[in-house]
Formats: structure tokens, C-alpha cells, sequence
């Protein structure tokens, strides 16, 4: 157990950072998953923007690997474009 008052409240506060993370990270996969799972068109273009928005969040701010978001967007941009054909 931590003995200073600073440590005590980095503890506090990493608690606090990684239930935020986990909140923010599985909304965006989930969200990932939904817009894979659409076959319309016109409905995952307009989901499309909002979604990339998110994983872009996540890689800012170091919760994903920059790489890993960019492996995330073209998938997603492969599968519109393979539904608008």
C-alpha cells in the first residue's frame, strides 16, 4: 500500500483514467462493429465520419496505437466501398 498522500492520489486518479479509457475504448469497438455489420450504403457513409472521429480520439490520446487506427480506418473504408459497389 502506498505510504505518501501523493501516491495515494495517483492511484485515485489512474483508477479514474483507466475506467474512462475502458469506456471510450469499448464504445469505439463497438461502434466499429456495428458499422462492419451494416450493409446499407447510405447508412454506414453517414456513420462513417462519426466512428473514424472516435478512433482518432483514442489514438490522440495514446488509448490505441496510431498505426492500429490507421489499420481501423481503411478496413472500415475498404468495406463502404465494397458495399457501394
Amino acid at each position: 500500500m502506498a505510504n505518501h498522500k501523493s501516491a495515494l492520489k495517483r492511484i485515485r486518479r489512474n483508477e479514474a483514467a483507466r475506467l474512462r479509457n475502458r469506456y471510450q475504448h469499448k464504445t469505439a469497438r463497438n461502434a466499429v462493429r456495428k458499422l462492419r455489420a451494416l450493409e446499407n450504403v447510405e447508412e454506414a457513409r453517414a456513420l462513417f465520419p462519426k466512428v473514424v472521429s472516435m478512433i482518432d480520439k483514442l489514438a490522440k490520446r495514446n488509448i490505441i496505437h496510431a498505426n492500429k487506427a490507421a489499420n481501423l480506418k481503411s478496413s472500415l473504408a475498404k468495406h463502404i466501398n465494397k458495399l457501394a459497389k
